[in-house]
């Protein structure tokens, strides 16, 4: 795999980072197994590993500070926080109280004295950005921490966050993960052009829209996608935007056959190929769902599948607006006329 810089920090990763959501009692509960996909990747070319202290409450954390023994100074390592991680009111969230608790923690599972890039999960419209970024520049300057990065801002989230680094003289946030992918194309609008404007690296979550695009799920099939994780309106099929979804999958699933390749690769290769886009994240469950996602890190789509591809949906449009309910967008309830 040919490396790509990470924003601006002169650090390269590969164009595929292995997501380890599905690594844990969420998706695979046999460790073993778990970390011979770890390793597999590691093998194949992939550098650049992300997690998060709430998958499978921690134990996604563990498995990937096993896998990583021996391997670790190999591995760009990035993991996040924010979510819950238990019953107490404060232990969660962007406070600095949490993140200075919370990164030992994630420390002790990783197995590891340092973390290359520590994420905030979400935004949080309760909590003062200076105080995570202020938080977050004191675990840099101990040297627990290399990078900081967000997830799921908006562009207005992205432009303040910046703000408040150069302002108060904190360490800025160099990387932003959104979720992107063929269906979910409503960051091309802002979220990745603020981004790169201020050289921030993206790595993009979701780029198989959570199976929509395994090619699995065809119209007309009996099954329907799921998630274990994140259940509701996106996975609701008498919902007509997902309706509308089936359709367009199956536009796409024709057009990946007569460019001679899966829907799989065509779909990652669509995310890599944005300019914007450093690292696209791939979750896989099984070795054989890692092993249909390598093929996209070398894949180059022609002029004219892309053009195809934006007439089947057009560049910006996310074509089921639940998909866009991650923090994307701040078209809230609260910020509505009604």
């Amino acid at each position: 795999m040919q490396h790509r810089l990470l924003g601006r920090t002169g650090v390269r990763v590969s164009p595929l980072c292995l997501g380890t959501m599905m690594l844990g009692p969420w998706g695979n509960s046999d460790r073993g197994d778990s970390t011979r996909i770890i390793h597999r990747a590691l093998d194949a070319g992939i550098n650049f590993v992300d997690t998060a202290d709430i998958y499978s409450d921690g134990v996604s954390e563990e498995i990937v500070g096993e896998a990583l023994r021996g391997r670790r100074d190999d591995v760009v390592l990035a993991t996040k926080f924010f979510m819950p991680m238990g019953g107490g009111p404060n232990e969660r969230g962007g406070s600095r109280r949490w993140i200075m608790s919370e990164v030992e923690n994630s420390l002790r599972r990783l197995k590891t004295d340092h973390i290359d890039l520590y994420q905030v999960h979400r935004p949080s419209a309760d909590t003062d950005i200076e105080e995570t970024l202020g938080a977050l520049s004191d675990l840099v300057h101990q040297g627990k921490v290399r990078y900081i990065g967000s997830s799921s801002f908006a562009a207005s989230q992205i432009v303040e966050a910046q703000w408040a680094s150069r302002e108060r003289h904190l360490e800025r946030f160099v990387t932003e993960q959104p979720p992107y992918s063929l269906l979910v194309r409503g960051i091309e609008e802002d979220v990745l052009p603020t981004a790169r404007r201020h050289g921030m690296g993206i790595l993009t979550y979701s780029p198989l829209d959570g199976g929509w695009l395994s090619g699995k799920w065809r119209a007309g099939a009996a099954s329907a996608p799921t998630s274990a994780v994140r259940p509701g309106a996106r996975f609701d099929m008498t919902s007509p935007a997902n309706q509308r979804k089936l359709d367009v999958v199956e536009q796409l699933a024709r057009l990946a056959d007569e460019a001679g390749m899966t829907l799989i690769r065509m779909a990652l290769a669509f995310v890599l190929n944005h300019p914007a886009v450093t690292s696209a994240i791939v979750g896989p469950r099984t070795m054989g769902q890692l092993g249909s996602y390598l093929p996209a890190a070398d894949t180059t789509l022609p002029a004219d599948v892309l053009d195809r591809i934006d007439r089947i949906v057009p560049p910006g449009v996310t074509i089921n607006p639940s998909d866009n309910s991650y923090g994307t967008s701040e078209l809230t309830t609260t910020q509505r006329r009604r």
